[in-house]
């Protein structure tokens, strides 16, 4: 039964566990939880002595505050037990509801395990319920409250202030108290976690505003020309944002080019160069309209700025001025195919050209010139831009054939090959000098160049022989070029106040599958040697 002072015993020990739990809400951080989880004990539920063991990340058990014996304190905080000793101490203690108690009777065969633990000295109990200096009474906290739930930490206590054993409401408050402590740890190291999370993440801010304001500064203030564009969608490579170096490169202001793509931008010749460009580590040489209406020669290069959840977002493009370069390029290009003193194209250039047109198959019919055309259009071919096929198969190809030989114009249509041999200009050279001979073979090459149409091939073989290559004519139409060419050499050439005549003798070839570009010059070379015989042969009748 119950006695009359029990009562007032569970009252004042409830008041007591009241005010210590309230006192567990109060602390700031988890230190401060633990140190007032272990004053709590000394101070409100009586005990002489509180320890609380907090479970480590590594599953063993470090004592993290102590209250109620300084000496005692100074030994064993910051100490660490195995969680298997710890383990083995809660299995073996008597059950005092969630409490485990062990006896001094029985707890001798834990004095050599690795439990951080102290020693109180005082007389054996005289009593049954009193407290020998060598019991133990363990408090579990279990995350969840319940004994089924992840394990905290223990809280252990000694000695009773009133020297017994604590009785039924004694223990239920230990009870109570430890789960109530076992709320408060977990809330402050929530806490704690939510504001090393909180400070983590402002200074992976703090880190992102100072890496976006580095690129934004690497991107505004670069050399050379930076565009950030859309990936994928209905926008895909709009350009987004370009930087001060690309519109001064194209003449146009960063609010103009956001309507544009590189595709808008791009010379017409280059949209495939472009458009195989891979999207990431992408790069190509092309050239970019200015606002002027001229190109310039620009290297683009590509990444892609990723997303980790949606992948792939926008593509930025470096672009570097390459004009000077492609300039010099060009320049040295020119300067292998064109003849230094007249520009005009040189032997290489001209067998090139020659062997574009020529395959090693001879055609075996003849066709009309409208048949050829008609074929020529048939399989998309290109006069502008001949395919230097040698192939033997090469099936797909307009075979250039030549007129029937005699006098009588069959109609055929071919490519005309027309030798030209400068006549006294070799006593030019001897009577006044290399100068006035370069000065008449470079008003040559003008009047040669003036003679033909645009698309024929004016080249400078060597020396004082030049070569024309006209498509498209028939034998009649050859003659009368040769003839209109000749004629515009004739008149006098003015060099230094001085006038000097040359004439000039022309043979012509014709070009045909099956002939090599050597063997076709070979032939108008013949060609125009036999009219200059026959040439000389009426001056020496005449005079």
């Amino acid at each position: 039964m119950e006695t009359e002072s029990e009562p007032y015993v569970r009252l004042a020990t409830l008041r007591q566990l009241h005010q210590v739990v309230a006192e567990l809400n109060t602390a700031r951080s988890l230190a401060d939880t633990l140190q007032t989880v272990a004053d709590g004990v000394v101070n409100g539920l009586g005990y002489e002595l509180a320890c609380v063991n907090l479970v480590r990340p590594d599953g063993d058990l470090v004592v993290a505050a102590f209250a109620g014996n300084p000496s005692a304190e100074a030994l064993i905080t910051g100490r660490v037990g195995s969680r298997d000793a710890w383990e083995r101490r809660l299995a073996m203690g008597e059950p005092w509801g969630a409490l485990r108690f062990i006896s001094y009777t029985e707890g001798w065969v834990l004095d050599d395990d690795d439990v951080p633990q102290w020693y109180t000295e005082g007389p054996e109990p005289r009593f049954e319920d009193e407290w020998h200096p060598a019991d133990r009474l363990f408090a579990p906290m279990y995350a969840t409250g319940a004994a089924g739930g992840e394990l905290l930490g223990v809280i252990s206590v000694d000695r009773p202030r009133n020297g017994r054993r604590p009785g039924a409401w004694g223990r239920e408050a230990l009870q109570m108290y430890a789960f109530q402590a076992a709320i408060a740890i977990s809330n402050a190291r929530l806490r704690a976690n939510m504001q090393r999370a909180l400070v983590r993440l402002e200074r992976e801010q703090q880190a992102l505003r100072a890496s976006e304001e580095s690129f934004r500064q690497a991107f505004e203030y670069a050399p050379s020309g930076m565009a950030i564009a859309e990936m994928g969608g209905d926008q895909h490579g709009r350009l987004l944002r370009t930087n001060d170096a690309l519109c001064r490169l194209l003449g146009r202001p960063a609010s103009a080019m956001r309507r544009y793509s590189f595709s808008d931008l791009v010379h017409p010749e280059d949209i495939g160069t472009l458009l195989r460009t891979s999207a990431e580590g992408g790069r190509a040489e092309l050239r970019l309209a200015r606002r002027d209406g001229t190109y310039v020669w620009v290297s683009l290069r590509n990444s892609v700025v990723a997303d980790a959840a949606d992948g792939p977002r926008f593509l930025l493009t470096h672009v570097e001025d390459i004009e000077e370069r492609k300039r010099r390029e060009l320049q040295l290009a020119h300067r292998a195919s064109h003849d230094s003193l007249t520009g005009l194209p040189n032997s290489a250039e001209l067998r090139a050209r020659l062997g574009a047109r020529l395959c090693r198959r001879p055609h075996a019919g003849r066709p009309s010139a409208v048949d050829s055309l008609d074929a020529a259009y048939e399989h998309g071919f290109d006069f502008g831009h001949a395919s230097l096929q040698q192939d033997e198969g090469f099936d797909h190809h307009v075979h250039t054939v030549a007129p029937e030989e005699g006098e009588v114009d069959d109609g055929t249509k071919g490519l005309a090959v027309l030798f030209c041999d400068l006549d006294g200009f070799k006593s030019i050279n001897d009577r006044f000098g290399h100068h006035t001979g370069d000065a008449v073979l470079i008003e040559v090459a003008r009047r040669l160049t003036s003679g033909v149409r645009d698309g024929d091939t004016v080249a400078r073989l060597g020396g004082d022989e030049f070569v024309v290559l006209a498509d498209g004519l028939g034998r009649a139409d050859a003659q009368d070029l040769a003839v209109r060419l000749r004629n515009a050499i004739i008149p006098p050439i003015r060099v230094d106040g001085r006038a000097v005549r040359v004439g000039a003798s022309f043979g012509i070839g014709w070009a045909h599958c099956g002939m090599s570009a050597d063997e076709v010059l070979h032939s108008a070379d013949q060609r125009m040697y036999v009219e200059k015989r026959s040439r000389a042969k009426q001056q020496r009748r005449a005079g």
